[in-house]
């Protein structure tokens, strides 16, 4: 990875999780926004695993707990791995307090947070904790009023947002957003007026763009400012797959459908462009099937 001299800005770069179109493997490649370099990183220390957490940090890539199995006994993973594109080389860093898989993580502040998955025992949790980069360590902060597993979190306005996934079987989907404030150190909720079942999500500027389960045809997007929900229609241009993972590159998102169809394009939204030219198609797009997207400046 290399940085752009001649103006001093970071490059961006994408990098994506793929299994192969017969599903027998996996791998992280990275790609820049152009379209350009590309190359496949090495292997994820550790056994295979499903469920883990991503977080991007400092020009890094952090892989977080997730589950392997090995002869139909599931292991929740407390480990935490750093990818360095400088180094092209991975590294372990502090594990969690809690091994866990399906949770909810983000970064505010420059410290890292899990929040609610599943636990060892197979049960969901309302156990969160926090990763301090500097001192590689981490400290578990106050729980949540309910067990969340299947939920995703981000960052607005120095503020973390638990959203989606389900408190358990009998509750079903919750209907909150769970708030949680750094320098009170204390947990709030509000009232979740929007999507529910989140397939797939991106931070967009200043706004969440969220898929639903019941609803993959359509953007919801929502504003943390006013709290507010607004619809966007995804055009059947470039693919007509149904389902697809968000990926982010130069302000603009990304739809990466989850079939593999001949010919197909990724397609492009662009938040700021007139009205009616929001919908584009991009050339950027994995070498299998995309499983997970994060972005890179560095």
């Amino acid at each position: 990875m290399t940085v752009r001299k001649e103006t001093g800005m970071l490059e961006e770069w994408l990098y994506f999780l793929t299994t192969d179109f017969d599903g027998k493997g996996s791998h992280w490649e990275a790609m820049n926004s152009f379209g350009g370099n590309s190359w496949i990183l090495p292997s994820m220390p550790g056994p295979v695993k499903a469920g883990f957490g991503t977080v991007v940090f400092d020009g890094k890539l952090l892989i977080m707990g997730g589950i392997s199995v090995d002869g139909g006994i599931q292991s929740p993973s407390a480990d935490v791995y750093q990818y360095d594109a400088r180094l092209n080389r991975w590294c372990s860093l502090a594990k969690m307090n809690v091994a866990r898989y399906d949770f909810a993580c983000t970064e505010v502040k420059g410290m890292i947070y899990a929040i609610g998955g599943y636990g060892s025992d197979g049960e969901s949790l309302s156990d969160a904790e926090v990763y301090d980069p500097e001192r590689n360590a981490w400290s578990r902060i106050e729980s949540l009023r309910r067990p969340r597993y299947g939920c995703f979190a981000f960052s607005f306005g120095g503020k973390l947002y638990v959203m989606g996934g389900r408190s358990s079987f009998t509750i079903g989907n919750s209907k909150f957003v769970d708030v949680y404030s750094p320098e009170r150190h204390a947990w709030c909720e509000i009232k979740n007026r929007g999507c529910v079942m989140v397939t797939a999500h991106a931070v967009l500027g200043k706004q969440l763009v969220c898929m639903e389960w019941k609803s993959q045809r359509m953007l919801s997007i929502f504003n943390p400012a006013d709290q507010s929900w607004r619809k966007v229609p995804v055009p059947l241009a470039g693919s007509s797959a149904v389902g697809f993972r968000f990926g982010i590159a130069d302000g603009k998102l990304l739809l990466f459908a989850l079939e593999d169809q001949p010919g197909y394009q990724t397609l492009l939204y662009d938040p700021d462009a007139p009205p009616g030219s929001e919908w584009d198609t991009s050339p950027l797009k994995p070498s299998g099937l995309c499983l997970c997207t994060v972005t890179i400046k560095a």
